[in-house]
């Protein structure tokens, strides 16, 4: 096969959640176990860090494989779902998987694939674990891809656990309330695997003390520990960099450091981060302070990330954000209200099993709309959106595909406005490889 046909036959014979949602989602480990047997269970010839959350859990992961990159560790890095190309999803010290490589695997255990009939998910997992395995990583970061206790990825025992924070989410998979949501996140502490939590949230806080305590596992909240606190320069969106003043046990910590990511909201995550980082320490690795420093800086050179307050224009200024669950939209918008500019032009998408009426009640009024749709068959059409959106009182039309939505709020926009783009990864997705 090649490449394409490689990707053609995934896509096809195994459903992608990312794309066509509850369809391509199934609950439980028996795949992923019987994969990991069949393969020699690769998750056990390597060392890790296993990252849940609602939010956030994506960027933690990438600043911890920058920082152990930045150390001169040989680092694997799963995260999920991808931007633009499927090779993204996993990477070795920042390197894209390389796309021959995937046509071999697939060629490979295709028959193992037809006899077991795994999720597309369960398929990245064991790809991913098979490949860090193989070339001998000596660490790899895993992003849990849905929940936690369930989840694909949950076959590994990490050195360390970290969960970033808990909000709605995927409320039919995972539960109703942030208890329940917090207890499927919960199901990555392992026995007597040390557990960071990167912000303390009085509601769901009972629910992972508890399993900790289940597991004789030693638990951590970060944010006891840690405080980031921005620092305004006025320039972060022409260096690419903000700046932060840590704190460790209410004293300075590192002095100034850069983020080489610009969301304000990565004041929650830094916490998460650093605690991590001080337990890899505890179990032998070295993280000397400019690994620290160059890996928070260079993360996006280092990793690859990308989608994450991501600028792609200036005069006018053009952010993309992937945020687009309650909690992480909140934290984006409050990013916006920060800004000085004459107009708003907002680009939004959505997919058809969120709840988009709460994301349309917290979008500004005062903005222009430009509703669209991503090519994916789980996107609410553009059209649906724009009856919602005025039904909310926001006004704009749908311009369909999501070039088309970004090229009319560019057209429209003056050099002191701003054009933020977002509601949907896969709206950010198209976004990325059209400006990239």
């Amino acid at each position: 096969m090649t490449y394409a046909e490689t990707l053609a036959y995934l896509y096809q014979q195994l459903p992608m959640f990312q794309r066509v949602g509850m369809a391509g989602f199934k609950k439980g480990l028996d795949n992923a176990l019987a994969l990991s047997a069949a393969m020699g269970q690769p998750e056990r010839r390597f060392r890790s860090v296993h990252v849940a959350g609602t939010n956030g859990k994506g960027s933690s992961s990438h600043l911890l494989a920058a920082v152990l990159q930045a150390a001169g560790y040989k680092v694997g890095l799963y995260t999920s779902p991808h931007l633009r190309e499927f090779t993204e999803r996993i990477r070795l010290n920042g390197q894209e998987l390389p796309p021959d490589y995937l046509v071999d695997w697939v060629t490979r255990w295709r028959g193992l694939f037809e006899q077991v009939q795994p999720s597309f998910f369960e398929m990245c997992v064991a790809l991913a674990y098979d490949y860090f395995a193989r070339m001998e990583v000596d660490i790899a970061v895993i992003e849990v891809g849905l929940g936690g206790r369930l989840d694909s990825t949950n076959i590994i025992t990490p050195l360390v656990s970290l969960i970033t924070n808990i909000s709605y989410d995927h409320q039919a998979l995972l539960g109703d309330t942030l208890p329940q949501i917090a207890s499927e996140k919960a199901g990555i502490i392992k026995p007597g695997v040390p557990a960071v939590v990167s912000l303390t949230q009085p509601e769901v806080q009972h629910v992972f003390e508890d399993k900790a305590r289940q597991e004789g596992s030693a638990l951590l909240f970060a944010d006891d520990l840690y405080q980031a606190e921005r620092i305004a320069q006025g320039q972060e969106e022409e260096t690419g960099l903000q700046a932060f003043e840590l704190r460790r046990n209410g004293k300075p910590y590192l002095g100034t450091v850069e983020l080489g990511l610009l969301g304000h909201y990565q004041r929650l995550n830094l916490p998460g981060v650093l605690a991590v980082l001080d337990e890899l320490r505890r179990q032998g690795f070295e993280l000397p302070e400019a690994a620290v420093r160059r890996g928070l800086r260079e993360v996006t050179q280092l990793t690859g990330l990308r989608g994450r307050w991501s600028i792609i224009g200036r005069r006018p200024l053009v952010v993309c954000d992937t945020g687009h669950n309650e909690a992480g939209l909140r934290l984006v918008l409050e990013q916006l209200g920060r800004l000085r500019y004459r107009r708003l032009h907002m680009v939004i998408g959505a997919v058809n099993d969120k709840d988009v009426a709460k994301m349309l009640a917290m979008l500004p009024r005062e903005a222009s709309y430009y509703f669209c749709q991503a090519a994916i068959p789980r996107a609410l059409p553009g059209d649906e959106l724009a009856t919602m959106a005025a039904a909310a009182g926001l006004l704009g039309q749908n311009f369909g595909p999501v070039a088309a939505a970004v090229a009319a709020a560019r057209q429209s926009a003056l050099p002191d406005d701003v054009v933020f783009i977002g509601g949907s990864t896969f709206v950010v997705a198209e976004v990325d490889e059209l400006y990239s």
